[in-house]
């Protein structure tokens, strides 16, 4: 048993490689997406933008409904394998070309996801137990892994997908699920002493004539399909339907809170629930801007970036390889600064995190205005442009991102830890929507609907990112200055 103590749980190389290839396969569609339907499928800008504002926000949001199922009746294993299999099948399905195959695709990509994405991640916490000090070092390995599959998807799948046509990167990014799907059900004595593994109880329990909960739900699943291709198609309804559950969720947690401090005597719990409330909008609005990458960013890339290389013409959603290849490059160093931080007392307050996080984003957007003075006879910027801007998308992203999910089990009374976890990732799927929406105002026609020239479009993207950097900061600004108060909200939670 010394490599328990000593090294990580056995299972989790297993896990990091089934995560790998899942994003593999994630990413991959997703970096061809606004392309495809722009080339491919001839949508204009704003159509294709909030198409990929739809379809990622119902990919975050699916977490939600996959994670309870798993608990309640599938077990975490069955619910990794019916994931991986939907997700692989609607890689498949989109190779039909149309609009349609895309839909019915993209609706099982969404599901499949729902299921896999929130369920691994928990085999891996379940590997260690409760105060294990490997448990951090364990998430970060993982998250190298997933890391490393956004990698390879957004550089091999982008390259093929552009190089040899879109279906042969979608196929690609299909077989990429199926290896990693093999990795997991082949290795899965490695994980075996994961518990809730196995379907539950209720879940083996025949509900319509011989079939139990397992079956019904398997079988619901498929017809959750059509329900997301109804969704994606006739997105305006995502408008109303995040919203009543952004606000059916914050009432349910300070209910939760309010409930909590009367069970224990003291007033904290409906406050953090309040913090967590106004840092679910924060996270909200980083990602919205940040997510521009797949959609406005990548369109940019395509027309106005001069991508040549030594006589090599990189594609432009090859471009969106800067964001993994920095985080894999800075992610190490960032964990380290944290901690030598907390061990002087200067380690800031998370409220001045995200607002440091934000600050970078805006100078992100920003560097565009410099890329601009070095405009070529054909209006592209230097590819350096982007460097700087997903390096500073990036340091941003790691000022945020590993630091949510943990101020979320620590904010939130334990009976109610399921629920704000799904909370955060409604969030990002709030933040995904409205990035598609945000993306949709940097469309290459003008406001009469005619198509802009290659300088006019220049123009107009440098306008709206320039003015999406200078709101961040104004945004940034206000946290700084509000930062106090939300740590006192907060009541100690560092």
């Amino acid at each position: 048993m010394s490599e328990v103590k000593t090294g990580q749980p056995q299972g989790l190389m297993t896990l990091f490689f089934s995560e790998m290839w899942e994003r593999f396969c994630y990413y991959g569609m997703r970096t061809l997406l606004t392309l495809y339907l722009v080339k491919s499928l001839m949508k204009g800008d704003a159509d294709a933008s909030i198409i990929y504002g739809a379809y990622t926000a119902l990919v975050y949001a699916a977490p939600i409904l996959g994670g309870r199922m798993a608990d309640q009746f599938l077990g975490y294993r069955y619910a990794v394998i019916l994931g991986a299999i939907l997700m692989a099948i609607g890689e498949f399905i989109i190779l039909g070309g149309n609009e349609t195959f895309l839909l019915i695709g993209m609706g099982a990509i969404i599901v499949g996801n729902g299921y896999f994405k929130a369920n691994i991640s928990t085999i891996v916490g379940k590997l260690y137990e409760d105060g294990d000090p490997r448990r951090d070092s364990g998430f970060t390995i993982f998250y190298i892994g997933i890391n490393i599959g956004a990698l390879l998807a957004t550089t091999l799948v982008a390259y093929v997908g552009e190089t040899y046509g879109f279906d042969k990167g979608f196929a690609l990014a299909g077989f990429g699920m199926l290896l990693g799907l093999i990795i997991f059900w082949t290795g899965r004595k490695n994980y075996a002493a994961a518990p809730g593994l196995e379907p539950t109880e209720a879940g083996l329990k025949k509900v319509v004539g011989p079939f139990n909960m397992v079956q019904v739900i398997t079988v619901g699943s498929l017809a959750l399909i059509p329900l997301c291709y109804l969704l994606v198609f006739q997105n305006q309804v995502l408008d109303y339907l995040l919203l009543a559950l952004f606000v059916y969720i914050s009432y349910s947690m300070i209910a939760a809170g309010i409930k909590a401090d009367k069970e224990q005597g003291m007033a904290i719990w409906r406050d953090r629930m309040i913090a967590l409330i106004i840092f679910m909008l924060i996270n909200i609005t980083f990602w919205a801007c940040f997510e521009q990458a797949g959609t406005s960013l990548t369109l940019f890339a395509d027309r106005n970036v001069d991508r040549m290389i030594f006589g090599w013409e990189m594609p432009a959603s090859m471009t969106q390889f800067f964001n993994p290849f920095f985080i894999i490059v800075f992610g190490s160093i960032f964990s380290v600064m944290w901690v030598k931080l907390a061990k002087i007392g200067k380690d800031p307050s998370i409220p001045l995190k995200f607002a440091f996080g934000i600050i970078q984003l805006a100078l992100g957007f920003l560097v565009t205005m410099v890329g601009m003075m070095f405009v070529n006879e054909a209006f592209q910027v230097p590819l350096l442009t982007l460097f700087f801007l997903y390096m500073l998308h990036t340091t941003g992203e790691l000022f945020l991102s590993p630091i949510g999910l943990s101020m979320v089990t620590k904010l939130s009374p334990k009976n109610i830890a399921g629920t704000a976890m799904g909370a955060w990732f409604l969030s990002f799927a709030m933040a995904n929507y409205a990035g598609g929406k945000i993306a949709a105002l940097t469309g290459g026609h003008g406001d009469t609907g005619e198509a802009l020239s290659l300088e006019q479009g220049l123009e107009q993207y440098i306008s709206i990112f320039s003015t999406i950097g200078f709101v961040l900061l104004g945004i940034a600004l206000v946290i700084i200055i509000f930062s106090k108060p939300l740590q006192k909200l907060m009541h100690g939670v560092k």
